[in-house]
């Protein structure tokens, strides 16, 4: 009887620990995936890349968020010939200027539209 006794604290032992090990592990995927997923860097390097190399569609503005600048920006690169592109090579160059926080404290958090 007492070895039964023994057998069940210590499985209730084993199952208190896997769960700890369990939550642990848990919580460190998902800071893991908060990282991830909260894509900072990614979005200013794509911000980038697009504003530099399509600058005058204002591909850019649209993957921030920005659809109305986007939609002046297209327009406005219509409306001049393309010259208004320049904004979309300037701001590229901006974006992949900053540092990581700094770009996400301005144009993701602060939703700063333009330069």
């Amino acid at each position: 009887m007492s070895e039964d006794k023994n057998l069940n604290d210590d499985l209730k032992d084993k199952a208190k620990e896997f769960a700890e090990e369990a939550k642990e592990t848990a919580k460190e995927f998902s800071e893991s995936a908060k990282e991830t997923f909260s894509s900072q860097e990614n979005k200013k390097v794509l911000a980038g890349v697009l504003g530099i190399l399509f600058g005058g569609l204002g591909i850019h503005k649209f993957v921030l968020g920005y659809n109305k600048e986007g939609i002046i920006l297209l327009i406005a690169s219509i409306l001049t010939c393309g010259i208004a592109s320049i904004i979309g090579l300037i701001e590229g160059i901006i974006y992949l200027t900053k540092s990581d926080e700094e770009f996400y404290n301005t144009y993701q958090v602060g939703k700063k539209p333009w330069f």
